[in-house]
């Protein structure tokens, strides 16, 4: 019987789905175990070879822990909101849910071809009510809870409520948009509408004016990481900076738990370093500088206070509120047009620029609180508003930013940190500025003499005795603006009374998405939910016309995977119970920011409120490497339609051109699928070496652009699933990025060709029950030991090694044991599991491979019993002998100088020493 994969991997992957083998339910009887892979947006351009690296990954550890007891959870859905099906839909008409459900059904095609272990019946899609249900729900929720700072936790907003009217702000310590002072007087004097609005201050789901990257073109505001170099990523429309009023999570409420929680995750260090510099933590000192001939007084928070005697220079963030007031009538016309180019560009872009230095004088002047000296006020991007108050203390002597700007302003610089072991130098000769950490204060009157340490503690005293400040902890972490003017989005759970928002009763959700004639703004500007014909409640109220962004879906779905068909939570408590949270959680580092953060917030307001009994989400992550592509190149010669092959393009002068590498095998090219690749090639020519022609080649993105994106379909079909993949592990460790090659992908397949023939001898099948010999028991033995190990470490690339050695092995043994084969199929099964079941039912197992024992180790069987050792004389390895592993030196000599390759070499010597090192070598000195 001949390795048809084809044939059997289409009927097991049918048994798997008929008999819901992957289906998965509460079992209190076995330990739980939750692989979850991070949630996929399908594109219209389905899956390329690269998207399946970590989901095989993840199937593999998944099947794993099956084989050994667990109860394993395993899901997959679609992220499936997002801007390119509204973009598709604004220029086809088509309904953007059309042209989603197309993309997942291919989606779902392809996943289904590579036989994964996915409980099919979990599937969630963030387009389908019944999910979006759940994420309106806890946005109400968010509406309905402040965060107490001194509590340590999301607390009803009605509780908040009834503490004003008792005893106004006094002795509270509150997340919020602005720091409010007043008493329980005050409070119940206000109307309702104006106590709405102050709780909108502390609401951890509230509205607020906001810096936005604005797209007109798009007609939305977009998140940093959909806008590059000033331009959309979708279309490349120019993007501006623009202040709207969008609803905003609070998520830098959160920041110091969102930093501690990194200590009890096994994450890598670099992710958990990404993690922790995005939150930003600093500790500080908040001191009020105030604008000279003016009531305007700026907060500033600076991380070291010592150094403001070395400040001669203040910057504004150019969104600063502060910068209108501040701008002097002579420096107007250029203040604006510099902010309207700084409107360009994100300010993340912002961020990464280090080098450039811009920046616009407002005209006025600050006073220094500790010496009254005037400095003037400046205007730069690199000063971001949200981050601090939006304005800084500049020191250039010992900032690198602050020195830049000074040296190209041509702005004083004064030292106040001579470093441990220098002089003080003039600041004039320098080309950077001088690090500050450690040192003496100079020219910083109280601070004289102290070094850095004790300045910080006592300019921390200062400024509180004399009310100029106070100490602070500050977050770089900001507030994630959740508004979208979109159409192909969750709708908000939110309706308009007297411009205040309220919130809809539970018994109301889901709220659906409402037809509308086009998926575009409205004449008056509006989002498109605009055009949509009776969107209010059924009093009349308008309901909110942005919807959710793409971050809104996938920051709990990894909870409703645990129980996604209940009605009434968003997780059962039972289920929650059991589940708990994600043990192993893989996806790309693209998401070690924004998503990782959100879904860590989400999570952590969901326990605060009872709802879910882990403050953490995932267990363990893993950021699996990128797949790159191996492009291929055809040579033309300019001026003609003739192409030269690779080994001969010197000696012509040509044009590299991108080939499709689907048409391209071991690099060699093609020719008549070249000819119909493209009209332009129809009439082609080349000039061969060897009869061939031979493509040249590099790394590079898989992208279309290069015509270097491989279909998983064509590998299935010519090599099939399993071939797949083991090859995509084997290419390397997992969480490197390496290229596909697809001239390596032969020698997987004749590995499990070779595996295959271990069962089978003149296609007739031929396994036997003899006992195993024990050098095949030691082959087994060794395996199981080795991807034992190394599945355990993720290191999958040398268990597909390993799996080779083996099956080499055992064919120079010519084994065809079922004490060994059948073992070997419960190893290879989360590898191939495809072949491993037609395998083990061939061996006459009638319940799935997928529910077999994972292999037991026996170490007696590694257990050497014999040793051979090289037999050096004078150094030189003459000859090697066998001798049993527990035999004594003295025995060992005895059976060296007895045998009869030795009499050579002893012939009319003297021994003067034989050297035995046990298990090693035996080196005998003769003279």
């Amino acid at each position: 019987m001949e390795y048809n994969f084809k044939e059997l991997e289409q009927k097991w992957q049918k048994h798997w789905s008929d008999n819901k083998v992957y289906k998965v339910e509460v079992d209190n009887a076995r330990p739980k175990y939750y692989v979850l892979d991070m949630f996929p947006y399908p594109s219209g351009a389905g899956l390329h070879v690269g998207h399946p690296l970590g989901y095989i990954a993840s199937d593999i550890y998944s099947r794993y822990k099956r084989l050994n007891g667990f109860n394993v959870l395993h899901p997959m859905g679609y992220d499936a909101y997002g801007l390119p099906a509204e973009q598709y839909a604004i220029q086809t008409g088509q309904h953007p849910a059309i042209t989603t459900e197309n993309n997942l059904n291919r989606y779902r095609e392809q996943l289904d071809k590579i036989g994964f272990c996915y409980d099919w019946d979990r599937e969630v899609k963030t387009c389908d009510p019944d999910y979006y249900h759940w994420t309106q729900w806890a946005f109400i929720q968010m509406f309905k809870h402040y965060y107490c700072n001194q509590a340590k936790q999301a607390r009803p907003i009605s509780e908040l409520a009834e503490v004003f009217a008792k005893t106004g702000t006094e002795g509270l310590d509150l997340a919020c948009s602005e720091e409010l002072v007043f008493t329980a007087d005050e409070w119940n004097a206000k109307s309702d509408k104006e106590q709405q609005e102050i709780l909108l201050n502390y609401r951890l789901a509230y509205l607020a004016d906001t810096m936005v990257n604005w797209c007109p073109a798009l007609g939305t505001v977009l998140a940093n990481d959909e806008v590059k170099e000033g331009l959309s990523v979708r279309g490349g429309h120019p993007v501006e900076q623009k202040v709207m009023r969008q609803w905003s999570l609070r998520v830098s409420a959160y920041a110091e738990r969102l930093l501690t929680g990194l200590d009890n995750v096994d994450w890598s260090d670099s992710l958990k370093e990404i993690q922790r510099n995005w939150i930003g933590r600093s500790e500080g000192a908040e001191m009020t500088f105030k604008a000279k001939d003016s009531d305007v007084e700026m907060e500033i928070f600076t991380t070291r206070a010592d150094t403001v005697y070395g400040v001669t220079f203040m910057v504004l963030a150019p969104e600063s509120e502060l910068v209108d007031p501040l701008t002097t009538p002579e420096q107007r016309a250029a203040v604006d047009a510099y902010i309207v180019e700084t409107n360009k560009r994100t300010e993340r872009e912002r961020l990464a620029e280090v080098k450039k230095v811009s920046g616009v004088f407002s005209g006025s002047y600050a006073i220094n609180p500790l010496t009254n000296e005037e400095i003037p006020i400046w205007i730069s991007d690199y000063v971001l508003a949200g981050y601090g108050t939006g304005a800084i203390m500049a020191v250039p002597a010992h900032d690198t930013r602050d020195f830049a700007f000074a040296k190209h302003f041509d702005l004083p610089i004064r030292q106040v940190v001579i470093p441990v072991g220098a002089e003080a130098t003039d600041p004039a000769t320098w080309e950077d500025s001088i690090d500050s950490k450690e040192g003496t204060m100079v020219n910083s009157d109280i601070l004289n003499g102290m070094d850095v340490k004790e300045a910080i503690a006592r300019t921390k005293e200062y400024i509180a005795e004399k009310n100029i400040g106070k100490v602070k902890v500050n977050y770089r972490l900001r507030d994630a603006i959740f508004s979208r003017q979109r159409y192909w989005g969750e709708p908000f759970p939110v309706y308009y009374k007297d411009d205040m928002p309220y919130m809809l009763d539970d018994s109301k959700l889901p709220l659906t998405l409402p037809e509308v004639d086009k998926y575009l703004p409205t004449e008056q500007g509006e989002p498109p939910l605009g055009r949509a014909k009776g969107w209010e409640t059924e009093e009349g109220y308008p309901l909110e016309l942005n919807t959710m962004p793409g971050f809104a879906g996938s920051s709990a779905y990894y909870l409703r995977y645990m129980d996604p068909k209940n009605k009434e939570k968003l997780v059962g408590e039972e289920a929650n119970q059991y589940w708990q949270d994600v043990d192993l959680y893989i996806g790309g580092t693209e998401h070690a920011t924004g998503h990782l953060i959100y879904s860590r917030f989400w999570n952590k307001f969901l326990f605060d409120i009872g709802e879910v009994i882990k403050d953490e989400p995932y267990k363990k992550l893993i950021n699996q490497g990128m797949i790159q592509g191996r492009s291929n190149f055809v040579y033309r010669k300019k001026g003609t339609n003739t192409f030269v092959s690779y080994n001969l393009r010197k000696e012509h002068d040509v044009q590299a051109i991108h080939v499709d590498v689907n048409i391209v095998r071991n690099d060699e090219l093609d020719m008549e699928a070249f000819k119909k690749w493209s009209p332009d090639y129809a009439n082609a020519e080349f000039i061969l070496e060897d009869g061939k022609y031979v493509c040249g080649w590099a790394v590079e993105k898989m992208s279309k652009s290069m015509y270097n994106v491989v279909n998983p379909d064509t590998i299935i079909a010519d090599y099939g699933a399993d071939t797949l993949r083991l090859y995509e592990m084997f290419l390397g460790p997992l969480e490197q990025s390496k290229p596909w090659d697809t001239n390596g992908i032969d020698g997987v397949h004749k590995f499990l060709r070779k595996t295959w023939r271990l069962f089978y001898k003149d296609d007739k099948f031929n396994v036997s029950d003899e006992n195993a010999t024990p050098d095949e028991l030691k082959v087994l033995h060794r395996t199981i030991k080795k991807i034992s190990e190394d599945v355990e470490r993720f290191s999958f690339n040398t268990c597909v090694s390993a799996f080779m050695i083996c099956v080499n092995e055992l064919n120079d043994l010519k084994c065809n044991k079922r004490e060994i084969l059948e073992p070997l199929m419960a190893l290879l099964a989360p590898f191939a599991p495809h072949m491993s079941e037609e395998l083990w039912h061939a061996l006459g197992n009638t319940a799935t491979v997928c529910d077999a024992q994972w292999p037991e180790l026996n170490e007696s069987f590694l257990v050497e019993s014999s040793v051979t050792y090289p037999v050096s004389f004078n150094g030189k390895m003459r000859f090697k002998i066998d001798l049993p592993a527990d035999m004594n030196n003295a025995d060992i000599e005895k059976s060296v100088m007895e045998h009869e390759s030795a009499a050579k070499w002893l012939d009319g010597k003297t021994v003067r020493k034989v050297i035995i090192v046990p298990k090693k070598i035996i080196n005998i000195v003769v003279g």
